[in-house]
C-alpha cells in the first residue's frame, strides 16, 4: 500500500517543524501594518467586528489582516486610521518627521529645562511676544485716519485742529487711502446721488493749492462742515433741491481738503488686523 501523508494547516503563530531533520522552520513574518492594526485595536479594547464595521469591511477581512494573510487595500487606510485614532506614521511604525527635533531644537529644550521656574516664565513670555510680532508682520498694510463726523467747535483759529479730537479709523491701504488725510461722514442728502447720508469719504489736504472748478471739497463754514462742489459762482450741491451757497468777503469759509472718493465698507480693517498693526506700531 502506498504511503499516505497526513497534514493540517498550522495555526497562526504556531511552530512548524521540518520532519526531515526535526528543526523548526522560521515563522512567516507578519507585515508591520498588519501587526500594528492588531496592536492598536487591542489597545482600544474593540473587537475585530467593530473595527470591520468602522472600516466598511467584513470581520473576516480584519482577521486576515491581523494574521498576515492579506493586507488592507490602500484606499481603506484613512478609514482604518480614523477608526483606530492613529496616523499613517503610527500604522506603519514610522517616525513622524513633524515630531522630530533638530539638534538646535533639542539644545533649546535642554536649556529650558535647566532654567528656574521664574526664568521659564520669562522665556515663555518672550516666546509668546515673538510669535505675536511674527504674526503681525504678515498683517496687511493699514492706514489710520481721523474720522470727522461731529459738529465743529466755534472760534477755532485753525480749522484742522478738530482732527486731534476725532475718532481714529483703520482702513486697508490703497492708492486712495494713501493720499487721504481724513475721513468725513456725509450728513444729509444735499449731495445725492453722488454722496449719500452716512457715507464716509476720503479727504486729502490741498496743501495751499486750492481746488479746481468742478472739484468736490470739504469746507468749514462758521460752525458747520459741508461737502460741496466748488464752482466760480459758489458752492454747489449735487441735489438740485438745494440752492448755491454764496458768501461775502466778510464771511469765513475754510477749505479743509479735496474729496477723493467714498470709502467702501469692505475697506474697513478687521479687528484682528488692527490688533496686529497696533502691536507693530504702538505710537500710531
Amino acid at each position: 500500500m502506498a504511503k499516505r501523508n497526513f497534514s493540517r494547516p498550522a495555526s497562526a503563530g504556531a511552530d512548524i517543524m521540518d520532519l526531515k531533520n526535526g528543526s523548526l522552520l522560521p515563522k512567516a513574518s507578519v507585515p508591520v501594518v498588519c501587526s500594528q492594526i492588531r496592536r492598536f485595536r487591542e489597545q482600544m479594547g474593540i473587537e475585530q467586528k467593530e473595527l470591520a464595521r468602522k472600516a466598511g469591511v467584513s470581520a473576516n477581512a480584519v482577521s486576515n489582516w491581523e494574521n498576515g494573510r492579506s493586507r488592507p487595500d490602500i484606499h481603506l487606510l484613512p478609514e482604518i486610521c480614523q477608526a483606530l485614532h492613529v496616523t499613517l506614521y503610527d500604522l506603519f511604525a514610522l517616525d513622524n518627521p513633524a515630531l522630530a527635533y533638530s539638534g538646535r531644537e533639542q539644545r533649546l529644550i535642554d536649556s529650558f529645562r535647566k532654567l528656574s521656574d521664574g526664568h521659564r516664565l520669562a522665556a515663555e513670555g518672550l516666546m509668546e511676544t515673538l510669535l505675536r510680532v511674527q504674526e503681525a508682520e504678515n498683517c496687511p498694510r493699514l492706514r489710520r485716519l481721523p474720522l470727522i463726523e461731529k459738529p465743529l467747535a466755534a472760534g477755532l483759529g485753525d480749522p484742522t485742529e478738530f482732527a486731534e479730537d476725532s475718532e481714529p479709523v483703520f482702513v486697508y491701504d490703497s492708492p486712495v487711502a494713501t493720499r487721504a488725510d481724513y475721513l468725513f461722514k456725509v450728513n444729509g442728502d444735499s449731495m445725492l446721488p453722488s454722496f449719500r447720508d452716512g457715507d464716509r469719504v476720503y479727504v486729502e489736504k490741498t496743501g495751499g493749492r486750492g481746488l479746481q472748478f468742478g472739484d468736490v471739497g470739504a469746507f468749514m463754514i462758521g460752525n458747520e462742515m459741508y461737502i460741496k462742489e466748488y464752482e466760480a459762482d459758489g458752492l454747489h450741491s449735487a441735489n438740485p433741491a438745494y440752492p448755491v451757497m454764496r458768501f461775502s468777503d466778510e464771511e469765513s469759509v475754510y477749505l479743509i481738503g479735496r474729496v477723493l472718493a467714498v470709502m467702501d465698507e469692505a475697506e474697513l480693517a478687521g479687528r484682528q488686523d488692527i490688533e496686529r498693526y497696533t502691536l507693530l506700531h504702538p505710537d500710531q
